[in-house]
């Protein structure tokens, strides 16, 4: 299977979706634990939930594999994201809830992680670093959206209920913080209908924000770390609830709408 799907679009934006993938290869699948097997850590439904993006026109690349068989949004030397916080790897062997990915002795030795790194996290960077370079040459700037979800409970990261909406741009190093200031703003404005949200809280951005987010240089990087309870049943078998996400799209929609918006007037400065 290839490591993802891309859907071009005819603006400045490109739409990152590292985590809904499901797919395991069978022979990486048989090492699996019974509990793990289920992919609990999935951003399950992303695509769905993001469904206007082809009528907006930006582009979208989505992973087709699961995290458990690499993680897309972590560095390719799995250095920890936070310091002196719990962190999973490049190739995580424990779930959010601190229980084996693996069989004993199925853990995937260096030489296939290594393998893992070369078919699958390699070609969604190159293809993540050239889109944007293209969409910076086509238009000027170029916006990278890094779409994710998470249980609205996981004490292995934080303590409570995360917030709804979770900005993150490396502590303001992967977008200019005028950007993720009015996106801070339409985020307040969706408090009015219930929504909570963080910036650079306990989600700053990932490996992919703070890697290809080169705001000097045109290209602004913004992740969303969104709860799931505010779409979906965060329990097995993880169904989509139209009935929640029907009131998110149009957030997700404005805050997008809102970041083209902001690099309009950039570019024509």
């Amino acid at each position: 299977m290839q490591p993802y799907s891309f859907t071009p679009g005819d603006l400045p934006l490109l739409v990152s979706m590292p985590h809904p993938g499901t797919y395991v290869p069978p022979v990486i699948e048989a090492g699996l634990t019974p509990a793990a097997r289920i992919l609990p850590d999935t951003d399950w439904h992303i695509p769905q939930l993001y469904n206007f993006l082809g009528d907006l026109g930006a582009s979208i690349l989505c992973a087709t594999h699961s995290r458990y068989v690499i993680d897309l949004n972590r560095a390719p030397d799995s250095a920890a994201l936070y310091a002196g916080a719990s962190n999973t790897e490049l190739c995580p062997t424990t779930t959010f809830d601190e229980a084996p990915i693996y069989q004993p002795g199925c853990a995937p030795s260096n030489a296939e992680i290594a393998e893992r790194r070369s078919a699958i996290w390699q070609p969604y960077h190159d293809k993540l670093a050239g889109e944007l370079a293209a969409l910076k040459a086509r238009h000027g700037i170029a916006l990278l959206w890094d779409a994710h979800s998470i249980r609205s409970h996981v004490p292995r990261f934080f303590e409570g209920r995360l917030p709804d909406f979770n900005f993150g741009t490396g502590d303001g190093i992967s977008a200019h913080p005028g950007l993720m200031d009015i996106l801070a703003a339409v985020a307040r404005e969706a408090a009015a209908v219930g929504y909570s949200h963080a910036v650079n809280g306990r989600f700053k951005g990932g490996y992919i924000t703070r890697d290809h987010g080169r705001p000097a240089d045109g290209v602004h990087a913004v992740q969303l770390e969104l709860s799931q309870i505010t779409y979906m049943d965060e329990d097995p078998p993880y169904d989509l609830r139209e009935d929640l996400a029907k009131d998110v799209r149009p957030v997700l929609a404005g805050l997008l709408q809102t970041m083209l918006a902001w690099a309009e007037m950039e570019v024509d400065g």
